[in-house]
């Protein structure tokens, strides 16, 4: 299946001077947990719920005050709509990110992939790998241990 078949559309970007507040209304609205960030006509980076949680609240700042650069993930990660669905999971497996913008032909972006509707194209153990692909830390030292490890 290709990944125009499985996207959700309609995803929209801010530009980077886009408040963190404007970004978590946009989420509660929606009810999305990512927002890309676009200047110049291209994706330049990732505003996610746990991005405003840990850049935000967390660096001495006023989260009053900030913007989506001031948080976003650099960088993007995407996928384009003629690529199978299989291609997007081997992404998202290999870089541990649960959504993906896709881009067209064009370049231009029309929808976003989301582990939400890869669960509806994929059979059930290729979702279960992808979740546990994506969930592990990527730093092992932040990895949680369980109550037995730590007596």
């Amino acid at each position: 299946m290709k990944i125009e078949a499985a996207m959700h559309k309609g995803a929209r970007w801010v530009s980077p001077e886009t408040t963190v507040a404007t970004i978590a209304a946009l989420m509660k609205k929606d009810d999305i947990g990512s927002v890309p960030v676009g200047e110049n006509d291209r994706l330049i980076g990732m505003v996610t719920d746990r991005d405003v949680v840990t850049r935000a609240f967390t660096n001495g700042a006023d989260p009053g005050k900030l913007t989506a650069r001031d948080v976003m993930t650099k960088g993007i990660v995407y996928c384009r709509t003629d690529q199978s669905v299989q291609d997007a999971i081997q992404l998202m497996e290999e870089k541990k990110v649960r959504r993906l913008p896709v881009i067209d032909a064009d370049k231009r972006m029309v929808g976003i992939l989301s582990l939400a509707d890869i669960s509806r194209h994929a059979s059930r153990e290729r979702c279960g790998e992808l979740v546990q692909a994506v969930a592990s830390p990527h730093n092992p030292s932040t990895r949680r241990r369980s109550p037995a490890a730590q007596a």
